[in-house]
């Protein structure tokens, strides 16, 4: 299993534990809303696609947490359902890169949405906030990062 998914599985069984709507610190952001997690995955693809952007990929989470579980020897469910949506912004991101060509392990961006098994109609959608570091410039692109992703899950959530 390669760094990036074992990071990212990572983060996602982090994220599993957190309870409450607003409960994320300055590492994330955490929504969660009343509903059918499909109708809540196509309305965030539309907010992302709505916007021009293109989906990467799709990480099925939850189906691989529950593949892989008994093999580990745990058959504890964590999620009902959970995806990862990746994707990026050719002008975000570009600026993000040339602020600071180091930026790039801030892309692609991530947009999770979950389903915990004790909550079967509260759906989470969460994403890793960007740290705004470095020059003026790169704390401003990295902003824009925050607040493109902001705005993808808030117009989601509508």
């Amino acid at each position: 299993m390669s760094r990036f998914y074992r990071s990212l599985l990572s983060a996602c069984l982090a994220l599993a534990f957190v309870h409450g709507a607003w409960a994320a610190g300055s590492h994330m952001a955490l929504y969660k809303t009343q509903g059918e997690f499909g109708d809540v995955k196509d309305s965030l693809v539309f907010a992302i696609t709505g916007r021009g952007l293109v989906i990467n990929n799709v990480s099925h989470i939850g189906e691989m947490l529950d593949r892989t579980g008994s093999a580990m020897g745990d058959a504890k469910r964590v999620f009902l359902k959970a995806e990862a949506l990746e994707f990026c912004s050719a002008t975000v991101s570009r600026e993000m890169m040339e602020a600071d060509p180091h930026n790039i392990v801030f892309c692609p961006y991530v947009i999770a949405i979950y389903v915990l098994p004790d909550e079967p109609k509260t759906v989470y959608v969460s994403y890793r906030k960007p740290d705004p570091v470095g020059s003026p410039q790169s704390v401003k692109a990295l902003q824009a990062v925050d607040k493109l992703l902001d705005g993808i899950v808030r117009d989601a959530l509508k």
